[in-house]
């Protein structure tokens, strides 16, 4: 009997986990960001000093994404997208607003 309380407690507890609100990337001030990030010269540790890790796709190439995100009020974000280049430095550079169909967070 202990242990099928103790399970549920367990199942009860990841599916809360599992459900939570999880931020898809790190939040950073965008002016901030701008002002910082410059295609063809930012390094990846010039990145990570200034506004710390945030998700990332690797791709077999050796390039990667990296995604950041700006408050843009009432719950909203703008997206700040980094394609980074097999030595680390930011290629190309993208920031979507956000849609009127988006859902705040």
């Amino acid at each position: 009997m202990k242990s099928a309380i103790a399970f549920l407690c367990a199942a009860l507890l990841l599916n809360g986990c599992a459900t939570g609100n999880t931020e898809p990337g790190k939040i950073v001030a965008e002016d901030r960001f701008a002002q910082l990030v410059v295609p063809g010269r930012t390094t990846r540790a010039e990145l990570l000093a200034a506004f710390g890790p945030t998700k990332t796709v690797s791709f077999d190439s050796g390039f990667e994404t990296w995604l950041y995100e700006a408050d843009a009020g009432a719950g909203h974000h703008t997206e700040l997208v980094l394609l980074l280049d097999r030595d680390g430095i930011v290629r190309k550079m993208r920031r979507r607003p956000p849609y009127p169909t988006d859902k705040p967070r």
